[in-house]
């Protein structure tokens, strides 16, 4: 198990704890696994201001789910020259 598994993994042991302890958490983060956490109230900033959504709807988790579904094409097209 890497280090970043290892350190997630106790994050959300002990994050459960404290939730069990009625304790919240504003987390601001670029992590698929956080926005899936179990009840979890998602919230991202857009243009229009901060709008709750699911955490499927998120842009980042969109963006982790492209490049889980082709990361070959994703990465090819992040290299090329062009836009």
């Amino acid at each position: 198990m890497c280090i970043q598994s290892r350190v997630t993994r106790t994050f959300l042991r002990r994050m459960r704890e404290l939730v069990g302890q009625d304790c919240r958490f504003v987390i601001a983060t670029h992590s698929p696994i956080l926005i899936t956490y179990p009840g979890a109230a998602v919230y991202e900033l857009t243009d229009g201001g901060i709008e709750a959504v699911a955490f499927d709807q998120t842009e980042n988790y969109q963006l982790f789910a492209s490049f889980l579904a082709s990361p070959d094409r994703f990465l090819r097209r992040l290299l090329s020259d062009g836009p």
